[in-house]
């Protein structure tokens, strides 16, 4: 089992999530709003300097899943090299 997070500027939140559906990998999530920081694109502070805001995706998923969703975001990557998309599973065991 996988926690996916996927963080990426919401400028590109429909383009992820219509990618997520089009695999069908994208039935149970949390969507987290306004996600503010800094890597390695402009930070996202929501503020008048800089006003772009980030999203946060949590995806709980099965190995076959995860590798789905990955591959998935890395297709979006493609189309949106400066937007900062990231994507980072970890492990998990429910208890």
């Amino acid at each position: 089992m996988q926690r996916i997070e996927i963080i990426a500027n919401n400028a590109v939140e429909e383009d992820i999530m219509a990618a997520l559906a089009d695999k069908k990998v994208n039935k149970f999530f949390t969507r987290l709003n306004s996600a503010h920081g800094s890597g390695y694109s402009d930070p996202k502070m929501g503020d008048p300097v800089w006003p772009e805001e980030n999203f946060v995706l949590i995806i709980y998923c099965d190995d076959e899943e995860g590798k789905i969703i990955k591959k998935t975001v890395e297709s979006v990557k493609l189309k949106f090299p400066d937007e900062g998309i990231r994507c980072f599973a970890i492990p998990f065991q429910e208890i």
